[in-house]
């Protein structure tokens, strides 16, 4: 018999009240076991006490939460330059390419994953040693070379598949579907943000990459932790992040249709338990409303000194990189700036337009640096440069290169990594990673360290299995801790 009474909360009679009187309760038995695995380990505030990921009762799913342990950075900025920069002619020099120029690669450093047809080429730029560490620069980079004792260089990383989409995907979430949480979202979740007036995840990307949203995406986290999207095309503060302003309704009067909002979501929720998808919903009806004012400041680079201008340089990248130094001095968990839409460093019919996207890219990136570091920001501050695989050492035609996932470069600096340091190797040609491998996930798993997150313990509980950004991977580079 099924009890059809009247319920406490207001003769609504819910799904759940509705299984947990049929049949004498049986069905709820099963909804229980799935919602104690969801508060055993899942959701922003149900999240075990000693780890991170949880807001205190009084807080937002953004409130900022404690780490594992003390961390070395605070905040990440995500230099991306999709499409993939070349490692032998960027920051990883091949001398036996110029022994060999012209000649098939020895078959035993061809992989099989992809095998290339084309001969060895060696790169058009020269290499020079710089700093005080001495590590060697393509001329393709002249103002980061100037910097190059504050950068951890890895010559070693590798990634599961040679093409652009799951490889995109991979470096953003550690997955070549598009079904797992951004790296950004899972810093989010477990960290919060430490200004309640802006995104704790910014996305700084003229139009959009390769593969698209779902690279900044929450996936089955609450919607509150997805990456803001920002269209740097343009950089009018007023309408950078639109919709921000009424020009009908005075402030007060949207205070007071929001608190309305508010009482009416939360009374509905009231009568719901926990239902993660309206909390993240009322979360983001509020930060809009705080976003009008700091928001339209933040993204306002007019405020800035002609002096700092001037060490970013001009156009779109360069503001991009400047408004990121704005966001992580404001609190801002995590901002990646793309080079462009789509793919540009996608150099397969002439690597010698690495200079070109070099020329827009290099003073911006030193820029940053200094700017980071003469503000004292740079020590907690991690940055990373990198695309989402690098590019064979053999020609595709006659001047390009094509892509390369077994062995490419990438740099961290700031926030806890050793500068002026050189972690790993690829073979003589430059095909392979064989020293000091990294692994994106280790990667991931390191940048979560240095956060002061433990990558195997930050997880969420979703259809059955508690998930976690480096999957059953991922090691952290010890090596590179300064």
């Amino acid at each position: 018999m099924m009890n059809l009474s009247p319920l406490t909360t207001g003769g609504l009679l819910t799904r759940r009240d509705m299984l947990s009187r049929l049949g004498n309760g049986v069905g709820l038995l099963g909804l229980a076991a799935v919602l104690g695995d969801e508060s055993r380990l899942g959701g922003a505030q149900l999240y075990a006490a000693e780890a991170p990921g949880v807001a205190s009762a009084a807080g937002t799913p953004l409130s900022p939460k404690s780490p594992h342990f003390p961390p070395r950075a605070t905040r990440v900025i995500h230099l991306f330059m999709n499409g993939g920069p070349s490692q032998v002619d960027t920051f990883d020099p091949k001398p036996a390419l110029e022994k060999y120029a012209g000649q098939a690669p020895p078959a035993e450093l061809v992989n099989t994953m992809r095998r290339t047809k084309g001969s060895l080429m060696p790169s058009p730029f020269k290499f020079e040693k710089r700093g005080q560490s001495g590590i060697e620069v393509s001329e393709l980079f002249p103002h980061i070379s100037r910097c190059i004792d504050d950068l951890c260089v890895i010559r070693s990383m590798h990634t599961n598949l040679p093409n652009h989409e799951p490889s995109f995907l991979m470096m953003n979430s550690g997955e070549t579907q598009p079904t797992r949480p951004s790296l950004g979202s899972w810093l989010t979740y477990g960290l919060g943000s430490e200004n309640q007036n802006l995104p704790g995840y910014v996305v700084l990307c003229p139009g959009q990459p390769t593969v698209g949203p779902q690279l900044w995406s929450n996936s089955f986290l609450p919607g509150i932790y997805q990456g803001v999207h920002i269209n740097n095309a343009e950089l009018d503060p007023k309408t950078v992040i639109k919709h921000l302003t009424n020009n009908h309704v005075s402030p007060t009067d949207q205070r007071r249709q929001l608190d309305l909002l508010r009482k009416l979501n939360e009374s509905h929720l009231a009568r719901r338990a926990r239902d993660a998808q309206l909390e993240a919903r009322i979360e983001a009806l509020e930060m809009a409303f705080r976003m009008q004012t700091q928001a339209q400041e933040a993204f306002d680079i007019g405020r800035e000194s002609a002096e700092t201008r001037k060490l970013y340089g001009d156009g779109e990248f360069a503001n991009a990189c400047l408004i990121a130094r704005r966001l992580a001095e404001r609190g801002v968990r995590i901002t990646q700036v793309y080079f462009g839409g789509g793919q540009p460093w996608d150099d397969h019919a002439d690597i010698a337009n690495h200079r070109q996207h070099a020329q827009k890219s290099d003073q911006a990136i030193a820029g940053l640096l200094t700017d980071l570091k003469s503000r004292g920001l740079l020590e907690d501050t991690l940055v990373v440069w990198g695309g989402e695989f690098g590019r064979t050492p053999t020609a595709e035609g006659s001047k390009g290169r094509d892509h390369n996932n077994l062995g490419f470069s990438m740099w961290l600096a700031g926030g806890g990594v050793k500068g002026g340091h050189v972690h790993g190797t690829t073979d003589e040609m430059g095909f392979s990673a064989v020293e000091g491998k990294v692994h994106v996930h280790d990667l991931h798993a390191t940048i979560l360290h240095l956060l002061g997150i433990d990558h195997t313990k930050l997880t969420y509980r979703y259809s059955g299995r508690d998930f976690r950004l480096t999957d059953v991977h991922g090691e952290v580079v010890r090596e590179i801790l300064a």
